[in-house]
């Protein structure tokens, strides 16, 4: 059963629902995902909450309120807390290279990328391996571009990436770019990048979808689908808003709402305050979703680099 949106209901086995939560997973991955847990609510008054334990000497700051953070973590000065200072140096030594933390991507490019960052290997090679194999000289950024690559070029893009499990990953790029071209392609989506007729086919049902890809798709597992729904959920509207539970402890150490539908209210109601130049989104309304999506993957990522405290004093500073 696919992840449910907003607050999930009780699943097909009967279980109790989980709050915002989706399936439950074991294990940690490289994006951190960890077993479904009850959290309570948080709290929806926009107030500084009590800041987190700090490890280092002196005193603790004052929490930064939650319109202070949200525009933070919504501006560009964020990034560079937020993703491993490996990458921040490849895009210092590169230039302008396509970051899993920061550009927006193509159905298929989450796709790939979820099912790369569920695999048992460390968030910094998960990301290292995404920046390899959708810049130069790789460029898989559709289906058709890794068909017409062949096996040799997926081997040697994954070697590059300096990663683990290289000939099981390599395999798996090759395999989904041939589910998806012989499954989910239209003759609109000949190069395989939107993957709408999956949605379409689920008669807009996200969850059904969802079910589909993981039959259709070997090494997308239940951790796989969340992080996809997790950054999909922007364009795939039906399926929004929804947080997993990996990205509810991150929220939560942050001092935001864990609860889908109460960030969603958050941002809202300040939406006027956020700078909204660099959202992608065709109305205002996908830009509230990429909104939405872009402070779930700054606070996982932050998390992930134990940098949330860093985050909290950045955005507490005076402008």
């Amino acid at each position: 059963m696919a992840p449910k949106k907003a607050v999930a209901k009780a699943g097909r086995d009967g279980a109790k629902p989980q709050q915002s939560a989706g399936r439950k997973t074991g294990g940690t991955t490289s994006n951190g995902e960890k077993p479904a847990n009850k959290r309570k609510k948080a709290s929806n008054a926009d107030v500084p909450q009590k800041a987190p334990r700090r490890s280092g000497r002196g005193e603790s700051k004052t929490q930064p309120s939650q319109e202070q953070l949200l525009r933070y973590m919504l501006s560009k000065n964020t990034e560079e807390l937020c993703r491993p200072d490996e990458e921040s140096e490849d895009i210092q030594s590169r230039g302008d290279i396509k970051t899993y933390s920061s550009d927006v991507m193509n159905p298929f490019e989450e796709l790939l990328s979820a099912v790369i960052l569920s695999r048992p290997i460390s968030h910094r090679l998960g990301l290292r391996t995404i920046r390899t194999i959708f810049n130069d000289p790789y460029n898989f950024t559709s289906a058709k571009a890794v068909q017409q690559a062949g096996q040799e070029k997926h081997h040697q893009a994954v070697w590059d990436a300096r990663t683990q499990h290289k000939a099981k990953t390599a395999e798996e790029i090759g395999q989904i770019a041939n589910v998806i071209l012989e499954k989910f392609t239209t003759s609109a989506d000949k190069d395989g990048t939107q993957l709408q007729k999956l949605l379409d086919d689920s008669g807009n049902d996200v969850d059904k979808a969802l079910d589909t890809l993981k039959a259709s798709i070997k090494g997308l597992g239940e951790t796989g689908i969340k992080i996809f729904l997790r950054r999909i959920q922007w364009l795939w509207s039906s399926g929004y808003p929804y947080i997993d539970d990996r990205t509810m402890h991150s929220l939560g150490k942050l001092g935001l709402p864990e609860d889908a539908e109460e960030l969603e209210g958050l941002i809202a109601k300040h939406w006027s305050k956020f700078d909204k130049k660099r959202l992608a989104g065709d109305d205002e309304a996908a830009r509230k979703r990429r909104a939405f999506v872009t402070v779930l993957e700054r606070a996982v990522g932050a998390d992930l680099e134990g940098k949330v405290d860093n985050v909290l004093a950045a955005a507490g500073e005076k402008p």
